[in-house]
Order: C-alpha cells, then structure tokens, then sequence
C-alpha cells in the first residue's frame, strides 16, 4: 500500500515590494501588515487542521507567513533555504518594466526560456528546480503518511507544482499565484502526485 504524504502550500504574505511590483527574489523584505493580515486569516483557516510539521523557506517573508500558521498549532517550524525563491540576482528591487528597459534582449530570453538563461549575478530556473526537488524529497522522506504546511515564494511554488504534474517549465509564470494563496498536492512516494487544490484564497474574503 502506497504511503500518502500531504504537502500544503502556502505563498507568504504580501510585502511592501508586492505591492509596489518589484522582483524579491533573495533579498530580504519582511511582510507588511496587510501581510501579516493575510496570514493570520489562513492561520484560522487551518488551525483545526492536524498538522505533523511545518517548513520555510529561511527569508523573513516566508518564516514570518511561517510562525503565524504554526502558533495555533504551537508548531516549531524548521528552515530550508532551498526553498528560497529565485535569485533574480541585478533585477531585485525592480519592476518588469525597468527589467525590460535595462536588460532589453536578455530579459526577453529569460522569459522564454528560463530554465536555461542565467540572471545577472543571480540564478537560472534549473537551478531552482533542483534545490526545490531535494527539499521535497527530503521533506516527503521525513514524513512519510503526514500532513505538512510549506510557507515559500511565488516561483517556488510554480517550480513544486510544475515539477510533481510534469509540466514544461519554461511556461512556469503561465501559474497565478496569490499572496497567501493555499495549494495542496498529495504525494504517493517522491515519484507521483495529485494536485488537490492550487491558488486558493477563500479565507481572505470577506464574510
């Protein structure tokens, strides 16, 4: 009988950055307070949840999103910096526009082909892709019949969740992705997995 392992997905909250359009990636912006509002409405979401562990990526944004979803569980949440998000490298602290502006022919290259193009002084997809698919792993290994919630980034996310169903990851960014959005996958063993529930974000309406 195969063991199910059930992974809950959960984009941080919004941040300043966010909310003004600018690429994150590895620098380290904490959650604004609407942020921090976001959280707190999954936390309540999920608090009569039974849930086995927590994991975050090690950037505030995520480990902040993180402690909000443990405390009502009084969950100690263990930090993985594989699953930071993209290091967009020269392009944090920019917009799409400026990004396009400044980098013109290799920006429209990265975003045709991300998997192979490398960002200035940053990072390629693939990259991504195989630091994500080790911590998974690892995380499915250590847990094996749980439930566990994973507070990470945008891209982190698209990369999890392309990678479990197949797809090709050049097309990643076609995946909307919300602040505080909820995705669920549910793993049969590292190798195979259904997509429960993605981009999910009920508990921030309003009742």
């Amino acid at each position: 009988m195969t063991v199910k392992t059930r992974i809950y997905l959960v984009r941080h909250g919004e941040t300043a950055w966010n909310a003004g359009g600018k690429f994150q990636g590895h620098s380290d912006i904490p959650l604004s307070e609407r942020g921090r509002k976001q959280a707190k409405a999954l936390a309540e979401r999920l608090s009569n949840l039974k849930i086995d562990a927590f994991y975050s990526s090690d950037l505030s944004r995520a480990r902040e999103t993180a402690g909000i979803l443990a405390e009502p569980h009084r969950g100690t949440v263990y930090y993985l910096p594989e699953l930071r998000e993209i290091n967009f490298g020269r392009w944090e602290g920019l917009t799409f526009k400026e990004i396009a502006e400044a980098y013109g022919e290799l920006s429209t290259r990265w975003w045709a082909s991300p998997l192979t193009i490398q960002i200035p002084a940053g990072e390629s997809l693939q990259q991504v892709v195989d630091r994500c698919t080790r911590a998974v792993a690892g995380i499915i290994t250590r847990h094996a019949g749980e439930t566990v919630v994973v507070a990470a980034h945008g891209g982190v996310i698209r990369v999890i969740v392309g990678a479990a169903l197949g797809l090709d990851l050049n097309h990643f960014w076609q995946l909307r992705l919300d602040n505080v959005s909820l995705t669920v996958l549910e793993y049969h063993g590292p190798e195979k997995a259904i997509l429960e529930l993605f981009n999910d974000t009920c508990h921030l309406h309003e009742k």
